[in-house]
């Protein structure tokens, strides 16, 4: 990336620091409502497992990102420096070819991201239509849907307009809404003698499962969805131009983050199946923590944790908001994006990339389906991980890139861990995850994702050819400028 591209980041401003970095990106942990009760469905107790192992993959991989975070600290996070390292100088032909690998990382994460607005708010107006069921008379639960989704997107447009700053600040109340009573239900199950150790011990794998090639194939898919909620909080490190100092913050956030996803996935799936059994968890898939917390605390528990639940899934749509936005704009920045993607108001937010965001899962909510979305988003994603991994190992590699500072540094030999995660993604658990989906849900999801991800290259055709004809005319006009300047001295001299 050339130096006047880097430039063009500062677009964002740099008004964060670690605590209200890890604060936005506190929404992930909430990632794990929609899998709670999907996971056992396939692997049994063995889900306690794939959580606390899938965190792990997190930390692997989040410590190559925050490498690559604070060695480039205008880029935003993996669809910054994915752009950047692939990103070919002096490129003969008419494309560069390693810009469009950047360019696709970037937007696989976006589609790994952007979905969660309307798979939460699908979870909204559902748990909504549950809590309030004179509301059934008036809407369906299709149209209570699209309604919070209208009013949740507004309302977060509007709040974020100020700057991240604020969208912090709305991210340390939804925290106290909706973490601590989480915290409370995956411990206090424990506490009172609700958890029985027997649920998990007797039911630890399926027991039809066996080690051939069908079942490590959905083994593979289901690290794929697990690590799409599991390994999310790298989206800590995409704020890495708005944190005042990059190089402390960023590391920083994402250990909090990786902490705290650790404990609450453990705890929460354990006292789950502790609480339900296997076969309870099963029953209740769609959401189990309300008969735990019914369980627990009884009928005023349950609407306790349903208001938490909504209060939960605001604020990871407001973590996916933003994050998805940086990408956008980052590849606008790039010339990976037509530049109107890229516009930013006074307060440095990408406010187009917000409407567009906006408007995208609004026609995304149509679908209906949380489950369809999920399973589309989590190719997007897994994609970009994979991709994102190789891009850590060339910059380690690639001589252009020796001679820049790492004020962090992934431990020593860090690049074979990449390369080793990076095809685990793509393509094992990419393979997996779309063999998972067919089993699941059927072809249309994987479809629906396969053409999401194929969009781009139109779209990234199209914005080399806006690039090329914009370079055109300013050369244009500065050489009209020169004739016009050689007019001048003619004149003067006669």
């Amino acid at each position: 990336m050339s130096e006047n591209r880097l430039d063009e980041a500062d677009d964002l401003k740099r008004s964060i620091n670690w605590k209200q970095g890890m604060a936005i990106a506190l929404g992930v942990p909430m990632l794990i409502l929609p899998s709670l009760g999907y996971l056992p469905m396939y692997v049994s107790a063995a889900a306690i497992l794939i959580w606390g192992i899938s965190v792990l993959q997190g930390f692997m991989q989040n410590a190559a990102y925050a490498e690559m975070a604070t060695t480039f600290p205008k880029a935003s996070g993996l669809p910054g420096f994915a752009q950047h390292v692939f990103r070919t100088e002096n490129y003969k032909g008419k494309y560069d070819k390693g810009k469009l690998i950047g360019g696709f990382t970037a937007w696989s994460y976006w589609f790994g991201w952007n979905p969660i607005l309307a798979i939460f708010a699908i979870l909204v107006g559902g748990y909504l239509h549950g809590l309030f069921p004179a509301l059934g008379d008036i809407f369906t639960e299709y149209q209570l849907a699209l309604i919070s989704g209208l009013v949740i997107f507004a309302g977060l447009f509007v709040v974020n307009w100020f700057g991240l700053k604020d969208g912090a600040i709305l991210g340390y109340i939804l925290a106290a809404v909706s973490l601590i009573p989480l915290v409370i239900l995956a411990v206090a199950p424990f506490a009172t003698g609700h958890v029985e150790l027997t649920n998990i011990t007797g039911s630890w794998w399926p027991t039809d499962w066996a080690w051939d090639m069908h079942h490590i194939l959905i083994l593979f898919g289901i690290f794929g969805i697990a690590q799409w909620s599991a390994c999310a909080w790298e989206t800590a490190a995409i704020y890495g131009p708005e944190y005042k100092n990059p190089s402390k913050d960023v590391p920083k956030a994402l250990l909090a983050c990786g902490i705290i996803c650790f404990l609450l996935y453990v705890l929460l799936q354990t006292s789950v199946i502790g609480v339900l059994g296997v076969e309870g968890v099963q029953a209740e898939s769609v959401s189990p923590l309300i008969p735990v917390a019914q369980a627990v605390f009884g009928q005023a528990g349950t609407i306790i944790t349903i208001i938490m639940l909504i209060a939960a899934m605001i604020l990871i749509i407001q973590t996916a908001y933003l994050g998805s936005s940086r990408a956008m704009h980052s590849m606008s920045v790039e010339g990976n994006l037509p530049k109107v993607f890229g516009k930013t108001n006074r307060q440095g937010t990408p406010f187009v990339a917000m409407l567009v965001i906006g408007a995208f899962n609004l026609v995304l909510i149509s679908m209906g389906n949380a489950a369809a979305i999920l399973a589309a988003s989590a190719i997007g994603y897994t994609c970009a991980n994979g991709i994102s991994l190789f891009a850590y190992v060339r910059a380690k590699k690639h001589p252009a890139f020796a001679g820049l500072e790492r004020p962090f540094k992934a431990p020593k030999g860090w690049k074979h861990v990449a390369m080793i995660f990076g095809l685990f993604n793509v393509p094992l658990c990419l393979i997996g995850v779309v063999y998972l989906n067919s089993l699941e849900i059927g072809w249309t999801s994987t479809w629906v994702g396969f053409l999401v991800l194929a969009l781009f290259l139109p779209i990234w055709l199209y914005t080399q050819h806006e690039s090329r004809r914009a370079k055109t005319k300013a050369a244009a006009a500065l050489s009209s400028d020169h004739e016009a300047a050689e007019r001048e001295k003619v004149l003067d001299l006669r």
